[in-house]
């Protein structure tokens, strides 16, 4: 086994203000409502492994030319999984799937991945009554979202518990000029 089994290279995409301040808040309110952790808000756009990769280097040549990213809100979700535990979903977007594959085609796992986007508000196993109120509760004060920053995560994986989300570790950023 090497020292980077079990682990993923995440890359995300990070909200603009004042979507950046207010998710954050949200998610603030919810980790201390019901002890759950607290992370950087972020739509995940690409999964790779670390192995062979320089995260900066993919994201510098990745996001060359890039514009920053505007997505729809669609709703509030909620599902089984620990890393869906609540969560916006927005529309897909067919510039969002492309930097996907061009990041697979950087990358040099050239590993697939399928967006989903979202952008997730707590991690915590919770009652599904308990989730689909709070789904049912959330409101934001606009309609769609500017993203206009990336960022390269290692992550333990699966994300199955808090420590798991307490051990990310950013280790590439880059702004989306566009």
């Amino acid at each position: 086994m090497s020292a980077h089994s079990g682990q993923i290279l995440a890359f995300w995409l990070l909200p603009a203000e004042p979507a950046q301040t207010h998710f954050q808040n949200v998610i603030r309110e919810l980790a201390a409502r019901f002890d759950a952790p607290v992370f950087k808000p972020h739509l995940t756009f690409y999964v790779t492994t670390p192995q062979n990769e320089d995260a900066n280097d993919l994201l510098r040549r990745a996001l060359a030319g890039a514009k920053p990213f505007r997505l729809l809100i669609e709703s509030v979700r909620h599902s089984e999984a620990f890393t869906k535990s609540l969560f916006i979903q927005f529309t897909q977007d067919s510039a969002l799937n492309e930097l996907a594959m061009t990041f697979q085609a950087f990358s040099a796992s050239h590993r697939e991945y399928n967006v989903n986007p979202h952008l997730s508000l707590i991690y915590k196993t919770m009652l599904a009554e308990t989730k689909a109120s709070l789904a049912a509760s959330i409101r934001f004060p606009f309609d769609e979202v500017l993203f206009d920053a990336a960022q390269g995560v290692v992550s333990p994986a699966p994300v199955i518990s808090r420590e798991h989300v307490e051990a990310w570790t950013a280790v590439a950023s880059q702004r989306i000029a566009g």
